[in-house]
């Protein structure tokens, strides 16, 4: 008879509890205060207008994003900057590590032990169809995706535990009794993108579809051909057009992407002026590709833009550690000292790269030298679980000549082999008890990738080692991976600036035996684990930077992927008819679709100056 009065009696303070913020961060304190009008890296008087053409690789078939099933449109994304049709509850600042600012939420309250976190739902948001949106869709939001969303959502909530509808306008997320204390969850919650529970009340949230479905943010879908390109038309009447996190942002009228299957086609379309930007991936073109008229009279723009982000590891080779013949180290050991980046990147990648020696390359969270003090407390509880090299070796990588014969390596590697029971007889690597030949099967995500290993390969040929090599069509390539039918395959390691999802995602036990989980490798270490906790549970910079450091080292010597390329910046091209923020962020990511304007002005010299050009 009690209960009831007893329960309201204990939520009445709880609400009243919340000290509601504009903002929320990580290791470092909010850059911008409560009464801020816009980012310092946007146009805040920019212009609306014109079209953006954006390329993309690949194809799609679907506009369903918070699946695993098919490859979703662009627009449609469940997380982040790819979410343009969508409003999210927090937005990043890209000119700050880890700090993010009320986008839906006009406040954000987090406990002290990050068990519980709240916001305050801004009023005036709706939804395209005049809908308001409210406490319950962000309720249906999550709750959906606990139940439904992709293995890699999944696992990012799974220390979820309640959302609670507190108020009209405020909603509470809780954590799990005994979960451990997870920072980087409020910023995973904050990123994904809000579903309209109205519209999905008729209709399967479950499956694939190949229409749009209702949004509520900066753009919704124009014209499209299913797999070929898509249209995303300015919101003329968006909600959120004046709050500060959007001020200056979202100034195309249109944004039409288009989808390629190769490299070299984008390429042309792009000289061709089909597109009007793209990202270089191919260190030749970048170097070779750019010297006809347009570019050389500076119509068509080429900028390396040196962000200052975690770039990771760009393209390593990673084994499924499911397959057995990869999972001894020494095997693994053995195949990495077959590996030449400086030859690589001379003969094939025109001296581009830098040479990646960590998960973490460019930025602090890089191990170098020995352990310090504070990675040695977290590592000595793992001795007997990690190489002991983590604690007597610095990681130097694989430094050779770059000539593609070092005899050292390959004297080594040929003893590791051999000490797993693998021999070379008549020119073919055999294991000695049953015959059978070592072979290994490369699946990559593009006909560049697959170039970029052919030293590689060819050094394996060279002991014995048989290998084949596919490049197949983008939703293959991703079958294959997902369900772990490869032997070998490439996809890059970028971390963000403050990790940790990430990481559970990518690295740990859960992550590898979650069907569909982003654990391509199938990396099952108790010490890994035990370290991605570290990493989430830091509080300051020198306990968060000690445990990706330590975590560095534990990944670099049991030798799960073989790094190699680090980029040195992002290779942009683009047409000059586009005005640019004279304060850009070199931190995050270049900022060229949401804070980039039309030009005219720009535009008509671009014009005359082709004109002028094709007339010759």
């Amino acid at each position: 008879m009690h209960a009831l009065p007893t329960l309201i009696l204990f939520l009445a303070p709880l609400v009243n509890a919340f000290d509601y913020s504009h903002g929320t961060s990580y290791i470092e304190p909010l850059k911008y205060s409560a009464d801020f009008r816009h980012f310092d890296y946007v146009n805040p008087d920019a212009p609306k207008g014109g079209t953006l053409r954006v390329p993309d690789m690949g194809t799609y078939d679907s506009f369903n994003g918070i699946l695993d099933k098919g490859r979703v449109v662009n627009g449609f994304a469940r997380l982040g900057e790819g979410a343009l049709i969508y409003d999210r509850l927090l937005e990043p600042s890209i000119d700050e590590p880890a700090s993010y600012y009320g986008r839906l939420a006009s406040g954000v309250w987090v406990a002290e032990d990050y068990s519980q976190f709240a916001f305050k739902i801004r009023a005036g948001a709706y939804w395209h169809d005049g809908r308001p949106l409210t406490v319950e869709d962000v309720v249906f939001t999550f709750e959906t995706l606990k139940e439904s969303g992709a293995a890699g959502v999944r696992t990012a909530l799974m220390e979820l535990d309640t959302i609670e509808r507190v108020s009209d306008t405020e909603v509470l997320f809780k954590t799990r009794p005994g979960a451990p204390s997870n920072p980087d969850l409020i910023f995973v919650v904050g990123g994904y993108s809000i579903l309209p529970k109205h519209y999905w009340a008729t209709r399967d949230i479950s499956k694939t579809i190949i229409y749009p479905p209702l949004g509520s943010g900066p753009y919704r879908a124009g014209k499209f051909d299913i797999g070929r390109n898509i249209t995303l038309e300015r919101v003329e009447n968006y909600w959120g057009a004046d709050i500060p996190v959007n001020r200056g942002r979202y100034n195309f009228d249109r944004v039409k992407y288009d989808y390629f299957r190769d490299e070299s086609i984008q390429l042309e379309a792009i000289k061709g002026d089909v597109i009007d930007i793209r990202n270089e991936t191919v260190s030749k073109n970048w170097t070779v590709a750019y010297g006809f008229p347009a570019a050389q009279a500076g119509y068509l723009k080429k900028e390396l833009v040196d962000l200052s982000r975690p770039w990771g590891l760009w393209g390593p080779v990673m084994w499924n550690l499911d397959r057995k013949k990869f999972q001894d180290i020494r095997v693994r050991e053995a195949l990495w000292l077959l590996s030449e980046f400086r030859l690589t990147n001379r003969v094939l990648m025109y001296g581009y790269y830098n040479y990646a020696k960590s998960y973490f390359y460019n930025s602090p969270m890089a191990s170098s030298g020995l352990p310090s003090e504070k990675e040695l407390a977290l590592l000595e509880p793992l001795r007997d679980k990690i190489p002991e090299r983590v604690f007597t070796e610095p990681w130097l990588g694989n430094e050779t000549s770059g000539y593609g014969y070092n005899r050292e390596n390959l004297k080594r590697s040929l003893q590791l082999f051999k000490e797993v029971g693998w021999e070379v007889r008549d020119g073919v690597m055999l294991n000695v008890d049953t015959g059978q030949p070592f072979t290994v099967e490369f699946i990559f995500v593009s006909p560049y990738a697959l170039r970029q290993e052919t030293p590689f390969m060819r050094m394996l040929n060279m002991v014995g080692i048989a290998t084949t090599a596919r490049a197949p069509e983008l939703s293959n390539w991703l079958y294959r991976m997902r369900n772990s039918k490869f032997d070998a395959g490439t996809m890059s390691f970028e971390p963000g600036n403050v990790p940790g999802l990430m990481l559970r995602n990518r690295l740990t036990t859960a992550s590898a035996d979650s069907e569909g989980g982003q654990n391509w490798n199938g990396i099952r270490d108790p010490a890994v684990d035990v370290m991605v906790d570290h990493v989430m549970a830091a509080r300051e910079p020198d306990g968060f930077y000690a445990a990706t450091r330590a975590l560095d080292r534990i990944l670099l010597w049991n030798f799960y992927n073989i790094p190699g390329l680090g980029s040195p910046g992002y290779r942009l091209i683009y047409w000059d008819r586009f005005g640019i923020p004279e304060k850009r962020s070199r931190l995050t990511r270049a900022a060229w679709l949401d804070t980039w304007w039309w030009d005219e002005s720009k535009a008509e010299r671009v014009r005359v100056g082709m004109a002028e050009l094709t007339s010759k």
